[in-house]
């Protein structure tokens, strides 16, 4: 009889079964009239929806979700008891008392002073607070104007702040020429150089290893050890992309690089080329396993980690001390932060 009990579950209120550890979080489903047995039903689908996909890519999962679905469906069969939770902090949803105008002994309703950040949550933040300028800064996107870099005719670029994810915040600055049709674009590090360099080498395995994000900076270089390729920092400049879409550049400068391929070129240094690109595609299309290193000195490159915040057994990061030689290309070894005043005044 309990689980015919008319249930009203707004899209901001949260439902739990403590004794399964099972909740539907808040503003994942529309708000519902229904019955707790429909709850569960629902919840049922929405499980088993994608159980095939995980049946082929993660048995392992698969037959966890499958157990956790037949907990589900015993409930309904109230061969124990269990506890329903409605957590709701507008005040609007309901669960029906067969009993009433008596006092249901199992149902117990309990109202409670919202949180600032659950009013927030609704929409009803009274204490206006004064706009922080440096956020409206990361909402909004800055254009200045510029000239072509082909054409050298009147161009806009545009600008904007972006965070990554687990790493830091970026600019990305995009300039389109509406006279020769000119695209470019151009990533910098919105922070400052790290304490210490970059290393970081992911083992290629799968064709969804390409959809990976990837920050490359302009202090960034590039090896493939497979194919004994080595992308020198500076090239390609600062670039956030995939790493399908750095691999494809990559191809793109080989290519079209008229004393590698063109016909100033000799035969064999040519066949060769070819031969290089054609092993990088293999890469691309997954056909081909290898290992993609990016080495930052500056500290300031990334490649995301799909397993984030767990650790990715194909990625590997490492942070080293950076040489003489690699801190004097960066400018650190004659730049002074610190005590610059009283030198100035002494050599006065």
């Amino acid at each position: 009889q309990d689980m015919n009990r008319e249930v009203v579950k707004t899209d901001c209120a949260t439902a739990r079964i403590p004794e399964l550890d099972f909740e539907i979080p808040a503003f994942t489903q529309k708000g519902v009239l229904t019955t707790i047995e429909g709850i569960i039903d629902r919840a049922v689908a929405g499980l088993e929806q994608d159980q095939p996909v995980r049946r082929a890519t993660d048995e392992e999962v698969a037959s966890k979700i499958d157990e956790f679905i037949g907990k589900l469906k015993q409930l309904k069969e109230v061969r124990s008891s269990f506890t329903f939770i409605i957590d709701d902090p507008s005040g609007n949803s309901f669960v029906e008392n067969p009993h009433a105008p008596r006092k249901d002994d199992a149902l117990t309703v309990t109202r409670y002073r919202r949180t600032p950040q659950q009013a927030a949550l609704l929409g009803l933040e009274l204490d206006e607070k004064p706009a922080d300028p440096a956020e409206d800064l990361r909402n909004e996107v800055l254009q200045f104007n510029t000239n072509c870099p082909e054409c050298n005719a009147p161009a806009n670029t545009n600008m904007k702040l972006v965070q990554i994810p687990h790493f830091k915040e970026v600019i990305i600055m995009a300039t389109n020429c509406d006279s020769c049709g000119h695209r470019t674009n151009e990533v910098k590090s919105g922070g400052a150089i790290e304490p210490q360099g970059t290393r970081i080498t992911l083992r290629i395995t799968d064709p969804s290893d390409m959809t990976r994000d990837i920050l490359k900076s302009e202090t960034c270089s590039v090896e493939i050890p497979e194919l004994e390729f080595e992308l020198g920092m500076g090239v390609l400049g600062g670039k956030f992309t995939t790493l399908e879409g750095l691999l494809k550049d990559i191809a793109d400068l080989v290519e079209r690089n008229p004393f590698t391929l063109g016909d100033s070129s000799r035969p064999s240094k040519t066949e060769k080329l070819r031969e290089f690109v054609g092993k990088l595609h293999e890469i691309v299309e997954g056909k081909t396993k290898a290992h993609f290193i990016m080495d930052d000195p500056a500290g300031n490159s990334y490649l995301q980690n799909v397993y984030a915040p767990e650790e990715d057994p194909e990625l590997k990061v490492e942070r080293y001390e950076r040489t003489f030689e690699q801190n004097e290309d960066l400018g650190l070894n004659d730049m002074k932060t610190e005590g610059y005043e009283s030198e100035g005044a002494s050599g006065r």
